[in-house]
């Protein structure tokens, strides 16, 4: 695993800690204003073979472009769970198409900006760019340095992915990340336990106690992705 790599991994898993991340959802950046023009729907209903397929609210172009993004982000590493470990774009995919509806168009405009700058840049999308050149694309968009972005604005689009893959990698396992429980386990976070022992509650060391528990096991909501266009 590349010094980069780890140095990045580190970062969002401090980070998550340090938000609360762990135990759930709620960390859309509030300042993000609406556009004023809507650009066209993207289109849901063209299936295309390969490695990742669209889903609820993302075309194949745009979930494979989501899928390379949020796993440099979060790269996996040996016995290291990455975004792509732990399922982080069906996360932010049904989210897109539920609960964060409002930010679709804020999707489709960032993606689409995304692929003009990688295309005039290095004459492809960025899913066919090298592992060095999409961090290059990724750093550039966090320090505002793509010409091509208008609304949302490079930094704005960098950092809702990121929020988005923080929460994919660490909310309950009901909002469709954190696949087999890989963020908890990854910062040692329990989850909900069916019983705690007075001895666990007296206990200083880390919690360790298998079995990890979501909320899915605590009643009959169960998630059922809708299309949206």
């Amino acid at each position: 695993m590349k010094k980069h790599d780890k140095t990045r991994r580190e970062f969002l898993v401090r980070a998550a800690v340090g938000a609360g991340a762990a135990a759930g959802v709620g960390l859309v950046p509030a300042a993000l204003a609406q556009n004023p023009e809507q650009p066209k729907g993207t289109d849901t209903t063209e299936n295309h073979s390969g490695e990742v397929q669209q889903g609820a609210f993302f075309n194949y172009e745009d979930a494979a472009t989501i899928a390379a993004f949020t796993e440099r982000l979060m790269p996996g590493a040996p016995g290291k769970p990455g975004a792509g470990d732990a399922g982080v774009l069906n996360y932010i995919d049904l989210a897109l198409a539920g609960a964060y509806a409002d930010l679709q168009d804020f999707y489709r405009r960032g993606l689409a900006q995304l692929d003009a700058h990688c295309r005039k840049s290095y004459k492809e999308s960025f899913v066919r760019l090298d592992a060095a050149r999409q961090d290059e694309v990724i750093a550039a968009l966090e320090q505002g340095k793509v010409n091509e972005f208008t609304w949302p604005t490079a930094q704005a689009f960098f950092e809702t992915v990121r929020t988005h893959t923080m929460e994919g990698m660490f909310a309950d396992p009901i909002y469709g990340g954190n696949k087999d429980f890989a963020g908890w386990r990854l910062v040692n976070f329990p989850g909900i336990q069916a019983v705690f022992t007075p001895a666990d509650l007296q206990s200083k060391q880390a919690f360790t106690r298998a079995p990890l528990i979501g909320l899915q096991t605590k009643g009959p909501m169960q998630m059922t992705p809708t299309r949206n266009g």
